[in-house]
């Protein structure tokens, strides 16, 4: 154990001493923070872009269906030619110019109707007009069956079900959607650990291989000491790092809120109400209170603890798979064909997780990889904001997938420390799989 600590130390200290290390560890989160008072300026910017579109209505349908709005400005000409038309829209700049033909028939005008711009116009400006050319459409089609503009309203209210547990307690939409998310972000956030520093243990044992200090090393410690202590290090080292990365860049994006002015609320990029939704307003803020609510009633002790537990085992898992693949090759180009190998596993547990949870998180398929070794800390922690046992994840499956993580976190240290006997003497030599399966064996 005392062998084991020192390394443990010599890593660790190795690591937080690198230059590198340092300039990253305090510049990261001044480029994050950087980042994302950018995406919110240009944001700001964006949404404060005012579009103005020219109307030249020479029929007599659609005299009051173009309404404005914040981002869209609708300017009316009348008793001018089309020509004319096109050359007022250039000369003062506005951004296209939508034409409405005379005809008798409301079909015929829609056919007719165009759309000028100087180029390309963007796709949502577009939509908007087609979406206001078709409900005319069908307003006058049922106006034409004798159903009336009231009748028209209420047949187009939208309808929601109401529904609720029967505990009675109201069900929201979306908030297993919402917290799959959440659980995805810690599933992330390990992923990215894993690969990050996972990379480091391997380029440790690289750099000491191909100095020759490993022969020195090994001559009074056991490999499977020597690949522990990296592995333990390197990841005490990463864990200092994101913790300096979250307290700093969480000071850094108050202070910097702070000084420019800027709502946090201007990141939000999801699509906002409607206009004509005025009726559903008032029901607003009681619904985000639910959804606030829910949000408070996610066991976030819970899930954090969890999410250590599965960080842990999910990284010494992978690091032992790094720190053999950098024990079985001579340089950082030759580990490219085992690199793949070891992303995929989480590169499946994150897009198939979200998929499988979000459409169905107690389905064979999200329970199938919240139990598979190399996807559970993943998938697992996406499931895991609905809670444990009754609505939320069965004990048994949690309990399995923490059995299952143990074993195999035990079996694959065994089986990466035969590769890393074999492979911290072996130089000049590219290995192959056929070769690694032979190390297995002795």
């Amino acid at each position: 154990m005392n062998k084991l600590s020192l390394i443990i130390k010599r890593e660790y200290l190795a690591k937080v001493r690198n230059k590198s290390f340092v300039i990253m560890t305090f510049l990261s989160p001044i480029l994050m923070v950087a980042m994302v008072i950018l995406i919110a300026y240009l944001t700001k910017v964006n949404d404060n872009e005012s579009r103005i579109i020219a109307i030249l209505n020479e029929s007599d349908f659609f005299s009051n269906d173009f309404v404005g709005s914040e981002t869209v400005s609708f300017v009316d000409f009348r008793d001018i030619s089309l020509e004319a038309a096109k050359d007022s829209v250039a000369g003062l700049g506005f951004d296209g110019l939508l034409y409405i033909p005379r005809d008798t028939s409301l079909k015929a005008v829609t056919e007719g109707a165009f759309f000028f711009t100087p180029d390309a116009p963007p796709t949502q400006v577009v939509q908007r007009l087609e979406n206001t050319f078709q409900e005319r459409l069908r307003q006058g089609y049922l106006q034409e069956l004798g159903i009336t503009a009231a009748d028209y309203a209420a047949m187009d209210a939208n309808f929601d079900l109401n529904t609720a547990t029967f505990s009675g307690e109201t069900n929201l939409k979306g908030i297993t959607e919402l917290k799959a998310f959440i659980g995805g972000g810690f599933g992330y956030l390990i992923m990215m650990f894993i690969i990050i520093y996972g990379g480091f243990v391997m380029r440790s044992v690289i750099e000491e291989k191909t100095s020759r200090i490993i022969e020195v090393i090994i001559s009074s410690v056991k490999p499977f000491q020597l690949m522990l202590g990296k592995i333990i290090g390197t990841s005490l080292a990463g864990i200092t790092q994101f913790a300096i990365w979250i307290v700093s860049a969480g000071i850094l994006l108050l202070i910097s809120f702070a000084v420019f002015d800027i709502d946090p609320s201007a990141l939000n990029t999801g699509v906002s109400v409607a206009p004509n939704m005025g009726p559903a307003m008032p029901s607003v803020d009681h619904t985000m209170q639910l959804y606030v609510q829910e949000l408070f009633k996610i066991p976030w002790v819970m899930l954090i603890t969890f999410f250590l537990i599965y960080f842990i085992l999910g990284y010494l898992i992978y690091s032992s798979i790094y720190a053999a693949i950098g024990a079985a090759v001579d340089n950082e180009t030759d580990t490219q064909q085992f690199i793949f190998p070891i992303i995929m596993p989480l590169m499946l547990a994150i897009y198939v997780g979200f998929f499988s949870v979000f459409s169905n998180p107690h389905g064979p398929i999200a329970v199938g990889f919240s139990l598979f070794p190399l996807t559970s800390p993943i998938v697992m922690l996406m499931r895991l904001p609905g809670g444990i046992g009754e609505g939320g994840v069965p004990i048994w499956e949690l309990v399995t997938s923490i059995i299952l993580l143990i074993a195999t976190f035990i079996g694959i240290v065994w089986l990466a420390a035969k590769i890393y006997r074999v492979g911290i003497l072996m130089y000049g030599k590219k290995p192959t799989y056929k070769e690694l399966f032979k190390w297995l064996r002795y």
